[in-house]
């Protein structure tokens, strides 16, 4: 697949900003195999996650969710959250977020692989 111009790298993969606008913001995030994101929350903002491509677990608050393409989750404003590829293939999410702000501020981590705590 051709790179995105628009691609914003972390230790776990990247994420390109597809729409931000000042009610909702969309994401293409691509998370590379066995790594995850940090377990984290955001106080003014909820997401959809979409899965497009591979294999996840979904950690919401204490529960663990398996999901596959075409399978999608809700995460509720304020709940821990992290998604893991437990793939061999790259797992591609569209993320939907609404609320009041979308700024990379609202993140507050709880635990990280990469030392961002």
């Amino acid at each position: 697949m051709e790179s995105l111009e628009c691609e914003e790298h972390r230790p776990w993969g990247y994420f390109c900003v597809l729409t931000d606008e000042p009610d909702h913001k969309i994401k293409r995030i691509v998370v590379f195999p066995k790594q995850r994101l940090s377990l984290q929350r955001h106080l003014r903002r909820r997401e959809h996650w979409y899965i497009v491509q591979g294999k996840a677990i979904v950690t919401i608050d204490k529960d663990q969710i398996h999901l596959e393409r075409g399978q999608s989750v809700d995460i509720p404003q304020g709940a821990w959250h992290r998604i893991m590829n437990t793939g061999e293939e790259n797992v591609v999410v569209i993320e939907v977020q609404g609320g009041d702000y979308f700024g990379e501020d609202d993140i507050e981590r709880l635990e990280d692989d990469y030392g961002r705590v």
